[in-house]
């Protein structure tokens, strides 16, 4: 098993989580991929320690969702989606064609990122926004021929 990330175990600790090789498998392999479906990370993480069950891996990811390190995203008709982008306020980017997501920056930069009068108008008060972007990502515009896709027009 590779060396753990000094960061990774001080994190399993401040969140009073045991250090363990499922736990840190996970966090690295969420760290170093990108959006991680459970299927993915349960196979990067095998391929990191050996052996991790699919419902291992569950049970780890909703761990770390619940303690911070993780954060759990479910666009819409995809599975659900772990990153260790957490803490801050940004959003997704979803292709409609290959589903690859992405993160964008909140262009207000303060939660919840919207104006959210009719949720305060309701007694709620608004501590976040999830805010999805769906369009085509730069592969998917060019399309298999190399040309640009005449139906889409990228985002400006």
């Amino acid at each position: 098993m590779p060396e753990p990330h000094a960061d990774d175990v001080a994190a399993l600790r401040a969140a009073d989580l045991r250090v363990t090789a499922p736990r840190l498998a996970v966090l690295a392999v969420v760290r170093e991929g990108d959006h991680m479906t459970v299927d993915e990370i349960v196979d990067a993480a095998t391929t990191r320690i050996g052996s991790i069950s699919k419902q291992g891996v569950y049970d780890v990811v909703s761990a770390l969702s619940k303690a911070g390190l993780l954060r759990r995203i479910e666009p819409a008709g995809s599975a659900a989606r772990f990153e260790t982008r957490v803490g801050d306020n940004h959003h997704h980017v979803v292709c409609r064609s290959c589903g690859a997501v992405a993160d964008i920056d909140c262009a207000v930069g303060a939660a919840p990122c919207l104006d959210p009068h009719a949720a305060a108008a309701a007694g709620f008060v608004i501590d976040e926004a999830d805010v999805t972007f769906w369009g085509l990502c730069p592969d998917c515009q060019a399309g298999a021929a190399g040309e640009p896709n005449a139906t889409q027009e990228p985002f400006k």
